[in-house]
């Protein structure tokens, strides 16, 4: 691997998405992957969804491990197991369907779950009913107080209107954690689908700060953070500024390292990358640039030049 020019501020807690570098956490590519992340500073990976009964948590903590990483599982439902549902026994399977990813949460060493624990992810035929919005809300803030005893954060992902019909803003992010019951439930925004729902992208995030534990930053394209309709430097320096002292993630996605079943979900038909390491490379400088026009970053900056020797003083 090449020499890396840069590392992520060390005051930041970032995480990268798997599918940046790499299509399946069973690959041979598994090793090679997680250094390129945490060469450069990252200090948690996202996994796709697993099936936690399956899924080698032993083994990929031991990997991660090695490499100062922790894991972040991803949560979801199914038509037979949805917090949403009218139908008691598919609820009562999606919150026996969350109760295994927190499991698989802790058995991998993580303090935090991500994913859409609310409902089905997908387009739905029209607006989410309000009596399955609430239904969903109190089954997952039932199941955030339990993982919160176990200490894991349920972090639930506001998405865009096209993937699901029942939280698609910070408004409504912080109604529904409100609804939940559960003081531990936390938000977790992402700029690709804020730039689609959201008018005020820093207001949004001001909005989410009392619960915000997870701020994704995603281009419009899916691509580089660099280049896209998302100002990313700019939304880091706001956040920071704004008082976010929460975790970070990096989100890409390439049809040229995606498996067909995920290209096709999530409608990644095209190619904005195809070296998922330069990519991370990209990440940092953005990710860098944001932080350093911060007031956290000039702060820091100031601190690093006054702990330098000065020519003719003693270290």
């Amino acid at each position: 691997m090449s020499a890396v020019a840069e590392r992520l501020p060390p005051g930041l807690d970032v995480a990268c998405h798997l599918n940046v570098l790499l299509a399946d956490p069973g690959s041979d590519l598994i090793a090679s992957a997680l250094d390129a992340i945490a060469a450069r500073g990252f200090r948690r990976v996202v996994l796709a969804p697993v099936d936690a009964d399956a899924f080698d948590a032993a083994g990929f903590r031991r990997l991660c491990e090695a490499r100062g990483l922790t894991a972040i599982p991803i949560a979801g439902q199914s038509p037979g197991a949805d917090v949403s549902s009218s139908d008691p026994q598919v609820r009562a399977a999606g919150i026996a369907a969350l109760r295994r990813m927190v499991g698989l949460a802790a058995a991998l060493g993580s303090d935090q779950l991500n994913g859409v624990p609310y409902g089905l992810f997908g387009r739905a035929p029209s607006a989410a009913p309000v009596d399955a919005w609430r239904r969903s809300a109190a089954a997952v803030g039932e199941v955030a107080d339990e993982a919160h005893e176990r200490g894991v954060a349920m972090v639930f992902e506001v998405l865009n209107r096209y993937e699901t019909a029942l939280v698609n803003t910070a408004d409504q992010a912080m109604a529904y954690a409100e609804a939940s019951g559960s003081p531990h439930l936390r938000i977790h925004l992402d700029t690709f689908h804020m730039a689609v729902e959201e008018d005020d992208l820093a207001g949004a995030i001001r909005t989410a700060l009392p619960r915000l534990a997870f701020l994704e930053l995603g281009q419009s394209g899916r691509g580089a953070l660099s280049r896209g309709a998302v100002d990313v430097a700019d939304v880091v320096r706001g956040a920071l500024d704004a008082g976010y002292e929460g975790r970070w993630g990096v989100e890409a996605f390439t049809a040229a390292i995606l498996p067909e079943p995920a290209r096709d979900a999530l409608a990644i038909w095209r190619e904005p990358y195809r070296d998922g390491v330069h990519l991370t490379d990209d990440a940092v400088r953005v990710i860098r640039a944001g932080w350093a026009s911060s007031t956290v970053g000039r702060r820091a900056a100031r601190l690093s030049r006054a702990q330098v020797p000065t020519v003719g003083t003693a270290p």
